[in-house]
């Protein structure tokens, strides 16, 4: 079986060779991981519209059971940017039990995807939507932390939910602007821009961490107006509660869009994360796995709590930097948050909003790829950089299920587009072999005998060409070189019937030559082989062009 469709998890693959050096290097990996995660899970939780305790129940159960049963070695999961504005959405429409039951339905879905081998399938979503859907998701999640950033207050029942709506909302409310809300929060981006360039120590204790203390000093110790995490939000210390939720037809009904999202979302983050952590450890996850992982851990997420999660690319590559190299570093990280959410709770009330926004400006600002963006503008074929615009135009205009859907619809017909362009039926160039030098090389064909070459897939976009073939008065036998065809679909097919009875009706005879194995077989399905007679398709031109000769006399 290939290793990436292997149903096992890697833990219990790893724990066969692990040793206790390996198992120091994971604890400190996961505490490093988890002091990473503590700031950016409840930055991500207020950005999806949610308590911030909830970021933390997400990091923690769905962390420890995608590394517990998950196809990478190295894999960190929990809540990730890229969920932000499709979770705001699903609980402004539908409440937080709405989220619940979505998170329960695309854990589902995740786990039967894994079993069906779906992980493999992945790969045929373009790089152009992906980075157009992770650039528009990194737009959103900016522009909707300008309000906290500047400390704007919105009057109550203001519709601040769509990306529109927020940019209409900063310029409406921009004389409520709170200079000293701003001071914490540019002090709380310059810091995260320049703690990491200090040497040695700026590697050790994360940019965020230090942010949050100093963000917590000029509210707190300075006096500055700023809003807290404790003035808008309830903080709840201690374990997340387990919470069935109520199913009912109409509840499913509702989100059930939501939840393919979710899903499918969840399968590209976390197997692209799986991709970049491969690359930096050399080693091959087990892309199916990781999806039953992903789906265990998102519902067991929704059931405590939590919202959903998936692998997070920056927590992933902070954890091999700093030596994990099993999916123990990533239980660790999980089980050190339980210590954070029972006995150090109470003080995230302390931590600024403008500190959080400015956390996830950063957020914004790595996930975006912008100079990836801006290379495939100058370098990628012009119906590429459509896809990629119109991409990232919708998932901030609209959302991300309208922008995928277009972009997928939009990339396939212009691929069909692209292969309908490389397809072609020639006619063969008749030359007297008495006035051509080159006449050595030549095949020597009837009079009567007409010679066509089909190159490329023959398909529906590209059926028309066949009736490209004609024939002349004198014409009785017409041979059709199909040795640069690999697939033909039902339209070709049809196109040739018709072809086929154009010669009969006219008394020419149809002879094949070099027919691949898909067509052939399609051929025989249709029954086409039978009507045209299967000593007329010939494995080479020759034969081919023999055949031809034997039947025009």
């Amino acid at each position: 079986m290939n290793k990436k469709s292997k149903l096992k998890p890697m833990l219990f693959s790893n724990m066969k060779e692990y040793t206790a050096a390996q198992f120091a290097k994971d604890v400190v990996s996961g505490l490093i991981v988890a002091i990473i995660a503590l700031p950016l899970s409840i930055a991500l939780a207020l950005a999806s519209g949610v308590g911030p305790e909830k970021g933390i129940y997400t990091a923690i159960i769905a962390g420890f059971l995608i590394s517990f049963l998950g196809g990478s070695r190295v894999q960190i999961a929990g809540p990730t940017a890229a969920f932000a504005t499709i979770v705001a959405g699903i609980v402004a429409k539908n409440g937080f039990d709405g989220l619940v039951i979505a998170t329960i339905l695309a854990g589902v879905i995740l786990i039967i995807m894994g079993l069906l081998r779906f992980g493999s399938l992945i790969r045929f979503i373009p790089y152009t939507i992906t980075t157009g859907f992770t650039a528009g998701i990194a737009v959103t999640i900016l522009v909707g932390q300008i309000k906290d950033f500047m400390g704007l207050t919105y009057a109550p029942g203001t519709e601040n939910i769509e990306t529109i709506d927020k940019i209409k909302n900063i310029f409406k409310f921009a004389g409520t602007f709170n200079y000293q809300a701003l001071i914490v929060g540019a002090v709380s981006l310059a810091i995260l821009i320049l703690w990491p360039l200090i040497p040695k120590v700026g590697s050790l204790v994360p940019a965020s961490l230090i942010a949050v203390f100093a963000g917590i000093g000029m509210v707190k110790g300075l006096g500055l107006n700023a809003n807290t995490i404790g003035d808008l939000y309830t903080i709840t210390a201690g374990f997340p509660p387990f919470s069935f939720p109520q199913f009912t037809f109409a509840k499913v009904r509702a989100v059930i869009g939501d939840s393919f999202t979710i899903a499918i979302l969840a399968a590209i983050e976390s197997l692209l994360s799986c991709v970049v952590a491969d690359g930096m450890i050399n080693s091959h996850h087990r892309s199916n796995q990781e999806l039953i992982a992903q789906g265990v851990g998102n519902i067991g997420s929704a059931l405590f709590g939590g919202i959903p999660a998936t692998g997070a690319i920056a927590r992933t590559a902070a954890n091999i930097k700093n030596g994990g190299r099993t999916p123990v570093a990533g239980m660790i990280h999980a089980v050190i948050l339980v210590l954070v959410i029972l006995f150090l709770m109470p003080y995230a009330a302390l931590i600024p909003m403008p500190t959080i926004a400015a956390i996830l400006f950063i957020v914004a600002y790595n996930m975006c790829g912008w100079k990836t963006f801006v290379h495939l503008c100058k370098t990628a074929p012009k119906s590429d950089i459509i896809v990629l615009v119109v991409t990232f135009v919708l998932t901030v205009v609209f959302d991300l299920v309208v922008a995928i859907g277009v972009g997928m619809v939009m990339a396939c017909v212009l691929l069909m587009k692209r292969m309908a362009d490389e397809s072609s039926v020639k006619g063969w160039e008749y030359i007297d072999p008495d006035n051509d030098p080159d006449s050595i090389e030549l095949k020597k064909v009837p009079k009567n005998v007409r010679v066509y070459e089909i190159n490329g897939p023959m398909f529906f976009g590209a059926a028309d060409r066949i009736t490209d073939i004609t024939l002349k008065e004198f014409t009785k036998v017409l041979v059709i070189r199909m040795r640069a065809v690999p697939a033909l679909d039902a339209t070709a097919m049809h196109s040739l019937e018709q072809l086929y009875d154009k010669c009969d009706k006219n008394g020419v005879k149809m002879v094949f030559s070099h027919v691949n194995e898909q067509p052939m077989k399609t051929m025989q399905k249709d029954g086409f082989v039978k009507r045209v007679g299967e000593e007329n398709f010939c494995p080479h031109i020759d034969d081919a062009l023999k055949r031809a000769e034997e039947i025009s006399e």
